[in-house]
């Protein structure tokens, strides 16, 4: 089989000829039919995150070893199962959960294997879709996705889910009586402009600081845009909700100047929910915090139970397909970089 993989960290995707593993007990062997490239793993590939003050985390002090293949945003079909599978058909297509967990712990048990202290997610500490073909542990991580389009699917595995699961962190008493603001209108804001539709959202104020990436989200429907670059971005915010400060803000890029526009835009009370990984240190005062009773709270990924839900609203077709360029699979590195230098409307899908 075909992998396209990290050897060393920062450098271009190596090609890697390997034997296709044979399925044991669970296991079940896909032909890989798309793989979306996510943000996320530029951050793998780099090898760790701006953690701010001079400090950097590093991917490999955490456990992730190279070579890798990344990819954890695949659909595939399966061609071989271990002897314990079952109630999977080959031929179909499905969409892999990527985010797995040790299977025993107290969080595992509670299907919140995304937040597993000690994770095996595809496509990070196990190998991912940028192959012809992908491993998984077990059928219960695969979700049939019918005649539906494999790469506009794909993405769903992350962009989708984790925009999702952001939004499920906001009171629905909020976000569908009032605008909420969105920080970043790459691949995860347009989803997540989609989704919020989908569950019956007011709308999204939307920044970014790409022109490009901007009107993608005005076309996507978003209630107003704001250029973050513009020294009044705060300013038009606040005016684009009627002149008041918001009750909800997801920051899907997790800079230090996103949260601190998004912390700004606030009122008292309110939640920033943080969802993007770009680095650097807090920008906020210590004591705004709770002199104006704000909550911060992290999201990473989603549960699994969480992207079924998702997908019941993506086979009703109550969340539109967003932006989605594909590519062939040799070409994976070629799209990293693309992604790296922001040349990426959407979502790119590596399809084979």
């Amino acid at each position: 089989m075909k992998c396209y993989c990290i050897t060393q960290f920062s450098q271009p995707l190596a090609l890697l000829e390997r034997q296709a593993p044979e399925p044991q007990g669970s296991e079940v062997l896909l032909k890989t039919k798309a793989a979306g490239v996510c943000h996320s793993d530029l951050h793998i590939w780099e090898g760790g995150y701006d953690l701010g003050h001079g400090k950097r985390l590093s991917l490999e002090a955490r456990g992730i070893k190279l070579p890798l293949t990344m990819g954890h945003e695949t659909v595939g079909t399966p061609v071989a199962m271990g002897p314990e599978a079952s109630g999977i058909e080959p031929g179909k297509n499905y969409l892999v959960y990527p985010w797995i967990g040790c299977g025993t712990c107290d969080v595992c048990a509670r299907g919140q294997e995304n937040y597993c202290a000690t994770p095996a997610s595809l496509g990070v500490y196990k190998d991912g879709g940028y192959a012809d073909h992908i491993l998984v542990p077990h059928p219960r991580y695969l979700l049939d996705i019918g005649e539906l389009d494999p790469a506009t699917l794909a993405p769903h595995a992350c962009s989708g889910l984790t925009t999702y699961s952001a939004i499920n962190k906001i009171d629905p008493s909020i976000y569908t009586k009032q605008p909420i603001l969105i920080l970043g209108a790459g691949g995860l804001g347009l989803m997540a402009i989609e989704i919020l539709h989908a569950l019956g959202g007011h709308g999204a104020i939307v920044v970014d600081i790409d022109p490009v990436k901007l009107e993608a989200a005005k076309k996507a429907g978003a209630l107003a845009v704001v250029n973050g670059n513009d020294s009044d971005a705060l300013d038009q915010v606040l005016a684009a909700n009627g002149g008041k400060p918001l009750q909800a803000a997801i920051d899907l890029v997790g800079a230090a100047s996103s949260s601190e526009l998004g912390f700004n835009a606030l009122t008292k009370g309110g939640s920033l929910i943080i969802v993007g990984l770009f680095g650097g240190a807090a920008p906020w005062p210590l004591a705004f915090i709770p002199m104006r009773a704000i909550r911060i709270q992290g999201s990473y990924t989603g549960s699994l139970p969480e992207l079924k839900a998702l997908l019941e609203l993506v086979k009703a077709g109550k969340v539109k397909p967003i932006p989605v360029t594909t590519h062939a699979l040799g070409q994976a590195s070629e799209v990293l970089q693309a992604l790296h230098d922001g040349k990426v409307v959407g979502r790119a899908v590596l399809v084979d």
